[in-house]
């Protein structure tokens, strides 16, 4: 039964499971709200149940900062999705989109047409959870593909996408997931789509350090985090999700440089910790910090 549950949508679910979990907390603590995630969790109700405290609680028996981990991560996207709105960006593409709803539950203005880019069974498992009288349906194109075999320029193209107008692309916890081949192809396939306009772009990668020394993943004090880096990376292959491919921050930036962005912010929970978090009386102590992925955003050229 777990197999048929996390066919090829594991991952999804387990973000989604956290903006849920997140969602719940009282509105003067929560980072993030989504009040379409309880759709894509199996178990949502038991979670809404035990409600904030006491789930994030059980996720920090096993993994102490993980829920604030990705919940930062989720923050991060949409403070650069709704700061990219403000600015007049024309179109959004959400590669590997999994059960991201930003499109429904940020307020982004009708004129930012958006493409979510993802496996085709992922996308109808997503749409066929979607409620009727979501905000913005109207607004999103679903553009099915592998990132491993097809071609991003090819299927955006025939999706309706404008190579003259400003983007914003987002490639969130995916690039650990594709070869560093495909990561890279992808990304000076991006780089050819918009060499008439401005673009920017979000991508999270793991660091190679979860491989060559997982000590330095994890804040000082954290509980066994060489164990802890094997237990993730058993679990995503136990679901079907193996990472495959983890990055050095010099890898990251020459990558986006050869393909004319430069990078102007490398980021992570130790980091966004006192912006997200100790503002609202959450602040994580040093022992349970993440930083196993980085969250890094480059602009073309002409942005």
């Amino acid at each position: 039964m777990s197999h048929l549950i996390f066919r090829k949508d594991g991952t999804a679910q387990g973000v989604a499971k956290q903006r849920l979990i997140e969602t719940l907390a009282t509105p003067d603590k929560r980072i993030i709200n989504d009040p379409y995630a309880e759709r894509f969790v199996a178990g949502a109700g038991l979670i809404k149940i035990l409600g904030h405290r006491s789930s994030v609680w059980i996720t920090k028996k096993f993994a102490p900062g993980f829920h604030e981990h990705l919940i930062s991560r989720t923050r991060f996207i949409d403070d650069l999705i709704e700061e990219s709105a403000a600015n007049n960006t024309e179109q959004y593409v959400i590669l590997g989109a999994g059960y991201d709803l930003r499109a429904h539950r940020l307020s982004l203005p009708l004129s930012m047409k958006i493409f979510e880019v993802d496996q085709p069974e992922v996308q109808a498992r997503k749409r066929s959870k979607l409620p009727p009288e979501i905000p913005n349906l109207g607004n999103v194109t679903y553009v099915g593909m592998d990132f491993n075999h097809q071609s991003l320029t090819e299927q955006l193209l025939k999706a309706g996408f404008d190579r003259n107008k400003s983007t914003v692309f987002t490639l969130e916890g995916v690039s650990q997931y594709i070869t560093k081949e495909a990561l890279s192809a992808t990304i000076q396939e991006l780089a050819t789509l918009t060499t008439e306009t401005s673009a920017t772009f979000f991508i999270s990668y793991v660091d190679q350090l979860l491989v060559d020394a997982p000590e330095a993943c994890f804040g000082l004090g954290y509980p066994n985090p060489v164990k802890m880096a094997k237990t993730i990376t058993r679990l995503s292959a136990k679901v079907g999700e193996p990472w495959i491919s983890f990055y050095t921050a010099k890898e990251i930036d020459v990558l986006l440089s050869e393909n004319g962005f430069s990078l102007t912010e490398n980021t992570s929970l130790a980091e966004l910790n006192s912006v997200y978090f100790s503002p609202v009386g959450r602040t994580l102590p040093e022992e349970q910090i993440f930083k196993l992925e980085h969250f890094v955003v480059a602009k073309s050229s002409l942005t």
